[in-house]
């Protein structure tokens, strides 16, 4: 009985070797090894053999169906090879190749980082929050009421469910004051949204970076110092700043900032590029309430808060007319910034 099994381990291999394509090496495979192959049914055959005689065939029939699945799989790498080799013979290594196109970040993304690097050799730390806010964090805890026009309807993206898209980056502020006592000094990139007319310049989400400081006896003059080396640092060591009086409900006193600065387009013009001020006493009696403690006690912490455009940074800075141009996705625009 040894002799026919033996027998048909050296056919298989032979029909192996002689198999010339994948399509044949699998017919082989199937004829030996298939549930109705050859060897496949010597296994069948395995119960009609007496008890001396079934340990010394079975070896043999587990050894033969190792040799011939092993000889079929090295078959198969061989002929993966052969076509393999048949295709890169016809290939004409003379011709030129095709160029890979090279990405780019985002030009707001170069902004961005660019200006986080800044604040980072700062001492700023980098905070995050959620886009969609609730009604506190992103109006009540900024002392703004009820009946202030940034609550209009009309002006916010409101959710069925009472929360709404973010209209600022100072959302994050309020959350970092909840997550940790003072000192604190963060920074909030992020996206913001705000129901606008969209045109050249104004669209219906933004981008931000806020910024938050609380310490002990800090002052406006940190607040201008801080700023002014941003905007240098940003525009160039010769470029002017201006902090003009404005009114935001969550700072008191309020400034608004702007540039001047030969290295841009119009040199000799003030530029408004951010809002700023010191934290209002109302911001930290609201968190506390929050915390429930007295961890921003405004008769020993103050602050300032600043936020900057992101958007319009990056069209001073780069001389861009249209803000719609950073979401239009056209490569003739964004291949200048590779």
């Amino acid at each position: 009985m040894m002799y026919p099994l033996e027998q048909l381990c050296e056919q298989a291999l032979r029909e192996i070797s002689d198999a010339r394509d994948e399509k044949s090496l699998d017919d082989v495979r199937v004829k030996y090894l298939g549930r109705s192959g050859s060897i496949s049914a010597w296994g069948e055959q395995m119960k009609t053999l007496s008890k001396e005689k079934r340990p010394a065939v079975g070896k043999l029939l587990n050894e033969t169906r190792n040799v011939v699945t092993a000889a079929i799989e090295q078959r198969a790498e061989q002929l993966r090879s052969e076509k393999a080799s048949e295709a890169l013979a016809t290939i004409d290594i003379s011709l030129p190749g095709t160029p890979a196109e090279r990405g780019s970040l985002h030009p707001l993304t170069q902004m961005l980082d660019r200006a986080i690097a800044i604040f980072r050799r700062m001492g700023f730390a980098l905070a995050d929050g959620p886009d969609i806010e609730t009604e506190w964090h992103c109006f009540d805890a900024l002392n703004t009421p009820p009946d202030h026009p940034a609550r209009n309807e009309q002006d916010t993206f409101y959710l069925p469910s009472g929360h709404l898209l973010r209209t600022h980056t100072s959302t994050v502020q309020i959350r970092a004051m909840q997550a940790a006592p003072p000192p604190i000094r963060v920074i909030a990139p992020g996206a913001a949204y705000r129901r606008d007319e969209i045109d050249a310049t104004h669209s219906a989400q933004f981008h931000q970076i806020e910024g938050l400081y609380v310490d002990e006896n800090v002052t406006v003059a940190d607040l201008k110092g801080a700023l002014e080396f941003f905007m240098r640092e940003l525009f160039g060591p010769g470029t002017e700043v201006q902090f003009r009086p404005h009114y935001f409900p969550f700072t008191e006193p309020s400034l608004e900032v702007y540039v001047k600065s030969k290295a841009l387009k119009g040199g000799e013009q003030w530029i408004e590029v951010a809002g700023s001020g010191m934290v209002h006493p109302a911001v930290f009696e609201e968190i506390n309430k929050a915390r429930g403690d007295d961890a921003y006690d405004p008769n020993k912490w103050t602050g300032y808060a600043f936020g900057l455009g992101m958007d319009r940074l990056a069209m001073i800075l780069f001389d861009l007319p249209d803000i719609r141009l950073f979401a239009q996705n056209d490569l003739r625009f964004l291949k200048q910034f590779a």
